[in-house]
């Protein structure tokens, strides 16, 4: 018997992805079996809601009873399809850049140290979304206590500076803080370097470049060529944000695949995210853990392939693929 799932239940379903925490996964997905049609044909999945929430509540429970008085503040779950984390001097935009890209409510003001604590926001890209994180801001021989494992948590890690106030200078300051700390940024896939201590895939965003003397970016560009891509931007004009949000997706190294149940449309409106390389049993896995269990056989659709030509659970799957599992 088909599902037959409701809007109200997708809905639910895409929060429960999007999610930042157990908290919020738990939230969705009370409201999963709350809008999840009672009928024979969704009994299976019923249970497995059921079981999920009990599995979640227990977990939450005992995560505020272990942390509740020893919260980290600084510590932000990752979001979305990959987190970004801005740092860099005091005034240089960091919370104006969140702000207009994501709309979350960070405090956005002219006077330097507004943000005392991280605040993330999510900022969609195409079809799916970029966790930015504001940050508190860092000064010469000074990160923030807290901070820095925000930063070594981070998939990439954002140096942002003023272009219109010696860039250069702010730009040697804070590579030269997380240097010290023994972290280097390179212009390569955060998938790429997720297992290297040492190393994190990083950007420079000059912002501001509406009031500042474009050699000064073109110059900072020239100084780090090879190490560390240079981004000109305007959080307060929008401009270079949509190349920026491209090449933060470019620098996830994650792709895109979306699923498809047999004999129905693909879910066009909520790819799964992977890193680059992943297989049809990994994106089987991350659609349920008991799933690559149960699988037979999956179908895909995609550029270079034949369309639904069945494949292995080994197969590599490719940005924008669209994959039909069968059990």
């Amino acid at each position: 018997m088909p599902a037959n799932l409701t809007p109200d239940y997708e809905r639910a379903e895409e929060q429960f992805r999007q999610a930042a925490d157990d908290a919020e996964r738990l939230q969705a997905l009370r409201e999963m079996l709350r809008t999840i049609p009672k009928h024979k044909g969704t009994e299976k999945m019923q249970a497995d809601i059921k079981r999920r929430i009990s599995q979640l509540s227990k977990a939450v429970v005992t995560a505020s009873k272990g942390h509740g008085k020893g919260a980290d503040p600084f510590h932000i779950p990752r979001g979305g399809a990959g987190q970004i984390i801005l740092v860099g001097p005091p005034n240089v935009g960091k919370s104006l850049l969140v702000s207009v890209a994501t709309h979350a409510p960070v405090k956005v003001a002219d006077y330097p140290f507004t943000t005392a604590l991280p605040m993330p926001g999510m900022w969609p890209y195409q079809d799916v979304q970029l966790e930015l994180v504001d940050t508190p801001p860092v000064t010469a021989g000074h990160i923030p206590p807290g901070l820095w494992g925000t930063i070594r948590a981070a998939d990439i890690v954002a140096v942002v500076v003023d272009a219109a106030d010696q860039p250069l200078e702010q730009a040697e300051m804070v590579l030269g803080l997380l240097s010290e700390r023994g972290l280097a940024l390179a212009s390569a896939p955060a998938t790429r370097l997720a297992a290297e201590p040492n190393r994190r895939s990083g950007i420079m965003v000059a912002n501001k470049i509406d009031v500042a003397d474009r050699t000064a970016v073109a110059a900072l560009a020239e100084l780090y060529a090879g190490q560390i891509d240079v981004q000109a931007v305007s959080a307060a004009s929008g401009e270079g944000l949509d190349t920026l949000a491209r090449r933060l997706w470019e620098l996830l190294g994650a792709i895109r695949v979306y699923t498809k149940e047999p004999g129905k449309p693909p879910d066009s409106a909520k790819p799964f995210t992977l890193p680059a390389g992943a297989t049809v049993e990994d994106l089987a896995r991350q659609i349920h853990r008991q799933l690559p269990e149960k699988m037979k056989f999956a179908r895909i659709w995609g550029d270079g392939r034949f369309s639904g030509q069945q494949v292995h659970r080994t197969e590599p799957l490719h940005d924008k693929d669209t994959v039909e599992i069968h059990q």
